[in-house]
């Protein structure tokens, strides 16, 4: 049992250190490579570089989902 919690908490590190393609975040958000490569050269949307490339990473993504996030109206 402890070597499978320290296998999960080794990919959740992985996975937080992980850096997308505009490519791979693109097919995450439901867009085109154009549409990421686009925002991020506009910087509308957070990146990072990895050398020259821009990449994003899963807080970044997150951030975008955030941004079109409606929430619906207080009754009461």
């Amino acid at each position: 049992m402890e070597q499978l919690n320290e296998l999960i908490a080794a990919r959740q590190v992985e996975e937080n250190l992980r850096c997308y393609t505009p490519k791979e975040a693109g097919a995450l958000l439901g867009k085109s490579e154009n549409w990421v490569t686009e925002a991020i050269q506009a910087r509308r949307i957070p990146f990072t570089y990895v050398g020259r490339s821009p990449r994003m990473t899963a807080a970044h993504i997150r951030w975008v989902q955030q941004q079109g996030e409606v929430l619906p109206p207080r009754h009461g």
